[in-house]
């Protein structure tokens, strides 16, 4: 049974009980003295709660750990790791591209060099994900083209305001700075790569099921005699006795399912890049079955492109798309015109006159004439 408490300890908490704040603020009828005991005047607000803090003058913070005025650059939160990851961050975006197989190049000395084939299917640059906004830079990248009756309605809306065709694939890349994101719509090229540079690829390897040890992990397996029986592929021992503390330690190579992971393939040089085929090569093997989708980027162990092809690059992106913004922003009234339409129940009508002609703007218009 708890002890009792004494009566000394009933009239403080008795006196605490009435020194409690009833209403928003302390009431004026409290003595002066029993206001004293409190070192500032509480508070209840609907976002902060009970506080008896003062309310900081100095400038809120950001919602990324921003650097503000009093307050001390943080060494953790995402601006710490971004700044952490700094080097180790491409510099420009990658693409997205289709293994089509493996083939082999002959070299100047009769080398045979084994090398795979990935081709860019009308890789599109679909969004830009900004610091101030998503806590990084980075560029999403759509491949290819689906039919409007696969795709779900909120997907179809995202693709309508920016004016492109639903993608079969999206990706994001990140990138250092803001120096690397791209206009929304440009389409890159296989000439986004040199002859020469090297990449790294990411692709998802080949699904092999259930797998024993030695062909998941290479182990040489067990006797073929000398007592043993039917345990020939079998891995053997999985923890030690005593010195472990009887148990399997963990990370132990064992069986199961192999394959159907995310693989990156570092350092690969590019051999070919083609613009009529839309075909990048790059010496060496790449994860996946034929028909796989890979991204490919800057190797990030390796020196970027020089600022020379980087600038160049860019200079082609901007004359192969002169009026980029022009369009997205044709786009974004066009969707906001058949947002309404649809909430106001007219869109069937629109639909069946033409979206072209009834909702495009006179601005876009006049692009596709200059195009």
């Amino acid at each position: 049974m708890a002890p009792r408490l004494p009566a000394r300890c009933w009239r403080r908490l008795s006196l605490a009980s009435s020194l409690r704040p009833t209403t928003t603020r302390i009431s004026s009828t409290i003595p002066s003295s029993s206001a004293r005991l409190l070192s500032h005047s509480s508070q209840k607000q609907a976002k902060t709660g009970w506080t008896t803090l003062q309310r900081q003058r100095t400038a809120e913070t950001h919602r990324f750990n921003q650097v503000t005025s009093g307050i001390p650059a943080p060494t953790t939160g995402p601006a710490a790791a971004l700044n952490r990851r700094l080097r180790t961050t491409p510099v420009r975006a990658g693409v997205l591209a289709i293994k089509k197989g493996m083939t082999a190049f002959m070299g100047r000395t009769g080398a045979r060099i084994p090398c795979t084939v990935l081709q860019l299917d009308k890789v599109q640059t679909v969004a830009n994900k900004t610091r101030s906004k998503n806590g990084y830079w980075a560029v999403q990248v759509g491949l290819g083209q689906r039919h409007a009756d696969n795709v779900g309605a909120p997907q179809l809306g995202y693709y309508e305001a920016k004016g492109i065709a639903p993608k079969k694939e999206l990706a994001e890349f990140k990138v250092r700075d803001e120096s690397g994101l791209l206009p929304v719509g440009v389409q890159l090229m296989p000439d986004w790569f040199h002859v020469g540079q090297w990449v790294d690829v990411r692709a998802n390897s080949k699904g092999k099921g259930f797998a024993g040890g030695m062909k998941r992990h290479g182990f040489s397996g067990q006797e073929a005699s000398h007592g043993n029986s039917k345990n020939h592929r079998t891995i053997g021992s999985a923890g030690p006795s005593q010195g472990s503390g009887s148990r399997v330690l963990p990370g132990k190579k064992m069986p199961g399912r192999m394959g159907g992971q995310r693989n990156t393939v570092q350092n690969l040089p590019v051999l070919m890049v083609n613009n009529e085929l839309g075909i990048v090569v790059v010496k060496g093997c790449v994860s996946g079955p034929k028909g796989a989708v890979v991204k490919i980027q800057d190797a990030v162990k390796k020196p970027p492109p020089p600022k020379e092809f980087i600038e160049k690059t860019r200079k082609v992106l901007d004359a192969r798309f002169p009026h980029a913004e022009q369009y997205l922003d044709a786009a974004r009234k066009k969707h906001l015109q058949l947002k309404e339409a649809r909430q106001q129940g007219r869109i069937d009508e629109i639909l069946s006159a033409g979206v072209p002609e009834a909702m495009m703007s006179a601005e876009a218009e006049n692009l596709l004439q200059e195009a």
